[in-house]
């Protein structure tokens, strides 16, 4: 059961993440108010980091910051590394 709950949360989290992402994307494109960098590295944390990374360079966007090029894949690997802990512990 605790396994359903997490993955649907982390589907769900990782929608929100590609949502806000492609709206960040339009809003650029079209010279409107952005998502703020901090909103997106959140989500990220908070799970959306491997969708938000694809979405990224699907749509390429944020693909010059090197904020974002490096501290999302940062994110998915410190996330696999406190996964692993969890499993090895249980």
């Amino acid at each position: 059961m605790l396994y359903i709950i997490l993955l649907t949360y982390l589907i769900l989290i990782s929608l929100i993440s590609i949502v806000v992402t492609v709206i960040d994307k339009i809003n650029a494109i079209r010279s409107k108010r952005r998502v703020s960098e901090r909103a997106l590295f959140i989500l990220s944390v908070l799970g959306g980091s491997i969708a938000m990374y694809i979405t990224m360079l699907i749509i390429r966007h944020k693909t010059r910051k090197l904020k974002f090029m490096l501290g999302i894949p940062l994110v998915i690997l410190l996330q696999l590394c406190f996964a692993l802990f969890i499993v090895v512990k249980i």
